[in-house]
């Protein structure tokens, strides 16, 4: 396992304090168990799917909650008093509680969460607001922009 020392990255650049633990972090997250295991894909210019694989959890045992900028995926297992009943051969289906993180961008907001053949769907998309878009300019010509100038003056 490697380790990044970004304490230079603090002491040289103004301003980069967020993307600097947004790297720590990222390094930091990279390490962990990777369960359950999650699809991010593209759906659009500025839509996206995360697709987290969580087979046995129903919707009420799932929580989803988004906070500056952070998407948090939490699966909490009710106690099933059926399976302390039961004799497994062999148990396979990790049932066991998770929180799953993921950064967004901003802008980047959650319109969606489905549930389907274990399969938790999330959609996002990147909203920007109107006055971060681009907005085209109207050049004028020249006989408009004399008689503009024409009212200014008087």
């Amino acid at each position: 396992m490697r380790t990044y020392d970004f304490s230079p990255l603090y002491r040289s650049a103004v301003g980069f304090d967020r993307l600097a633990n947004l790297l720590e972090s990222a390094s930091r997250s990279s390490q962990e168990n990777g369960w359950p295991p999650y699809n991010i894909e593209t759906t659009g210019e500025n839509a996206y799917r995360i697709e987290i694989a969580v087979a046995g959890f129903s919707p009420d045992e799932l929580n989803i909650e988004v906070k500056e900028n952070l998407l948090t995926v939490t699966g909490r297992k009710t106690a099933n008093d059926d399976a302390a009943q039961k004799t497994y051969l062999h148990r396979g289906l990790a049932e066991r509680d998770f929180e799953r993180r993921f950064q967004l961008a901003d802008y980047v907001v959650v319109t969606a969460a489905d549930l389907v053949n274990g399969l938790l769907a999330i959609e996002l998309k990147r909203e920007l607001p109107e006055a971060l878009k681009p907005r085209r300019i109207d050049i004028g010509t020249g006989p408009a922009l004399i008689e503009a100038k024409a009212k200014k003056a008087a």
